[in-house]
C-alpha cells in the first residue's frame, strides 16, 4: 500500500524524534547544526570529512570584495520597491541588532538577506516547483548595521515550499541572512524564523540543532510597535555572534 502523505509526514517526524532522543540520552545536545544529521540527508554528503586545510587570510583577502558605505544604497533594505511595481505578498518589516558575545553592538557590519517570495519560490533556474515568480519581487537586500549595532528590513513574508529531502517535505518560511564582518574571511550564514510555524517539528534543517532553547535563537519575535497603521507587520530579531546566547549558524552544518 502506497503511504498518504500524512503517514509519510508523521514518519518523518518519528524519525526526527528518534535522531534528537538518542543525542540528548548521550548529554549532548547540539546548539548549532550537527555536522552529519541523517534526517537531513544534504548534511550526509556536504558535511567535512577532513581536517580543514589552513590559508593565508591575508592573500584571500587580495582577492577579495571590498565594502563600504558608498557601496551600499539605503534604498537595498526595502525589498518591495527594487523592482518598479508591488510585490505580492504580506508586507512586513524585520529589524534588530548585530551584536558581540558581550552584548556589544557590531557597528557598520554588512547584512545580506535572500528569501523566496510570498508562494515560496526563489527567483532560480533550479527552484521549477508550481508556484508563480512575482516579477516584482527578487528576495535580495542588504544593508549596514548602525552605531547602535541596528538593521532595518522591508520585505514581503516568505511563502513556505517544498523540497526532496523526503516525501512531502516542505521547509518553514524563513529568510536567510549573511554576515560580512570586517573581512570577507568572516563570513557568516543564518537563518530567520517566523513564529508559530505549524513545520518546525517536521523541518530537518531546524532540527538539526538539538538544543530547543538554541532553535528558539532562529525564531523572531512579532512586536506590534514596529507595525505600522495599514501599512505591515512587525518581527523583532537580534543576532548575537559569541558568548553563551550565540545564534547558530549555517555554516556550521556544512
Amino acid at each position: 500500500m502506497t503511504p498518504t502523505s500524512r503517514d509519510a509526514g508523521l514518519a518523518s517526524q518519528r524519525q526526527i524524534s528518534t535522531e534528537i532522543a538518542a543525542l540528548h540520552a548521550r548529554g549532548n545536545p547540539a546548539r548549532q547544526p550537527l555536522l552529519a544529521f541523517p534526517p537531513y540527508r544534504g548534511s550526509t554528503l556536504r558535511h567535512p570529512t577532513k581536517d580543514l586545510r589552513h590559508a593565508d587570510p591575508e592573500a584571500a583577502e587580495l582577492l577579495a570584495p571590498v565594502f563600504g558605505p558608498s557601496d551600499v544604497d539605503p534604498l537595498e533594505a526595502d525589498l518591495t520597491i527594487q523592482h518598479g511595481g508591488e510585490p505580492i505578498g504580506e508586507r512586513i518589516v524585520v529589524q534588530g541588532r548585530v551584536l558581540d558575545g558581550d552584548g556589544r553592538p557590531v557597528r557598520h557590519q554588512l547584512v545580506e538577506i535572500w528569501q523566496a517570495n510570498a508562494g515560496g519560490r526563489y527567483i532560480h533556474k533550479r527552484d521549477q516547483h508550481p508556484s508563480a515568480v512575482d516579477p516584482h519581487f527578487t528576495g535580495a537586500g542588504r544593508c549596514l548595521t548602525d552605531d547602535n549595532g541596528g538593521y532595518r528590513f522591508v520585505t514581503i513574508k516568505p511563502g513556505p515550499y517544498p523540497w526532496r529531502n523526503h516525501r512531502n517535505a516542505w521547509r518553514p518560511a524563513h529568510i536567510h541572512f549573511s554576515l560580512f564582518g570586517t573581512d570577507f574571511t568572516q563570513r557568516l550564514v543564518t537563518q530567520m524564523y517566523f513564529p508559530g510555524d505549524p513545520l518546525f517539528a517536521l523541518d530537518p534543517i531546524y532540527q538539526s540543532i538539538t538544543d530547543p532553547r538554541a532553535r528558539e535563537r532562529l525564531v523572531a519575535t512579532y512586536d506590534h510597535d514596529l507595525s505600522e497603521h495599514e501599512w505591515l507587520l512587525g518581527y523583532r530579531w537580534d543576532v548575537v555572534l559569541g558568548g553563551a546566547h550565540r545564534t547558530p549558524l549555517d555554516e556550521e552544518a556544512r
